[in-house]
């Protein structure tokens, strides 16, 4: 398994993670024909070398074009969705925009699709995100981890007036996250900087296990006088870990509703954001033959998901309490199988295995269309993984 660890030497921003990436190996002129297959966007990038404190970084530089239009996230989805960019760069720098979308729409009160992001920072963003999309994936990197993050202090002036450092985005995007004060009157980790934590690494704190290939530094543009302002990137070989989440369960126990609006429940809440909902029967008070009603979700997401509950369903509260989910690692491929290209969930098993799993509605409109079982096209993609894409 092929790990990058982010060492934040001094933070982390969406050019600096680029630059580093770049120091590691990725072609500058790879990385500009990747960039040039998103339409509708006009920029320039700059990549070049910078001394700092005795290290040679590199430096990634985006010089957005005149006029550009003011963009929604859902703009932005559409723009990265509608490229000619591989299935991977695309869901790896969605998942990264969404990330950051979900964190600005709860700071500002707003749905993550009405988000809308300055016309330069939003060119910036986009070009940064797709760009470290595209790095990762040419340096076929599975699994991310990252130090304890070092957070700066004061304000910081924004369209929104002034604000406090760390950016109020950067803060719900590192809930999780073992930080530490750095003692820096400094903006050092920027809100795409964190997206990239929250959408790519599932370990985090100490150097995971590994046997290093090579180190990329990423240069930022500030100086700071204690350390230098750089991203170490380390990227290594190493057995494939267990990615750690922190998750809320949300739970309620319902004795006097009728059963047919369970239905109607469970499609709201996975509306809402839930990552998971349950029923099972419990036997409650005065024997009563009841439902309990589980949800795991994100924990930013609890008032949101408690107000689905309490008004949808006859319940008069809801209990939630926070637990640590491990996962495996996994990515998004498309496979060619004998019924056309399917979109595959690729897992890492702890031994080093592979196991890969089609996403269920792609599945089944193609079982539909091509009028053969469902169970035939799970095993037409694990036949063709075996074969060829594992």
């Amino acid at each position: 398994m092929r790990t990058a660890y982010f060492d934040l030497v001094s933070g982390i921003s969406g050019d600096m993670t680029v630059a580093a990436l770049l120091d590691l190996g990725v072609p500058a002129k790879r990385l500009r024909e990747e960039l040039g297959k998103l339409g509708g966007v006009s920029f320039r990038i700059r990549v070049g070398k910078k001394n700092v404190n005795g290290i040679r970084a590199t430096r990634f530089q985006v010089l957005p074009g005149k006029g550009q239009p003011r963009r929604s996230w859902s703009d932005i989805h559409g723009l990265i969705e509608g490229s000619g960019l591989s299935a991977e760069v695309k869901a790896r720098s969605i998942a990264v925009f969404s990330k950051l979308a979900e964190a600005e729409g709860k700071v500002h009160g707003v749905l993550p699709e009405d988000v809308h992001f300055h016309e330069v920072g939003a060119v910036d963003s986009i070009v940064d995100v797709v760009a470290a999309a595209v790095a990762t994936s040419h340096l076929d990197i599975d699994g991310f981890a990252c130090s304890a993050v070092p957070l700066g202090r004061g304000l910081t002036r924004s369209l929104h007036g002034v604000l406090p450092v760390p950016a109020p985005a950067t803060m719900e995007l590192l809930k999780g996250f073992p930080v530490e004060d750095a003692g820096l009157e400094a903006e050092n980790v920027t809100p795409t900087g964190a997206a990239i934590l929250s959408a790519l690494v599932s370990q985090r704190g100490a150097a995971p296990a590994m046997r290093i290939e090579r180190t990329g530094y990423g240069a930022g543009t500030l100086e700071f006088p204690d350390r230098p302002n750089v991203l170490r990137i380390v990227l290594g070989e190493g057995a494939p870990a267990l990615g750690h989440e922190r998750m809320l369960v949300m739970e309620t126990q319902i004795d006097d509703m009728n059963p047919e609006i369970y239905d109607y429940v469970l499609e709201r809440l996975f509306a809402a954001g839930a990552r998971d909902v349950t029923l099972s029967p419990v036997q409650m008070k005065k024997n009563r033959p009841g439902t309990l009603l589980r949800i795991v979700a994100e924990p930013g997401l609890r008032d949101t998901l408690a107000e689905v509950v309490l008004r949808e369903t006859s319940t008069l509260g809801v209990r939630c309490y926070g637990v640590e989910r491990l996962v495996l690692q996994r990515k998004i491929l498309k496979l060619q199988t004998r019924f056309g290209t399917l979109t595959v969930k690729v897992a890492e098993e702890p031994g080093g295995g592979k196991r890969a799993t089609p996403e269920y509605d792609e599945a089944r409109k193609v079982a539909a269309s091509k009028k053969v079982p469902l169970k035939a096209v799970y095993d037409e993609v694990t036949r063709c993984f075996i074969d060829g894409a594992g």
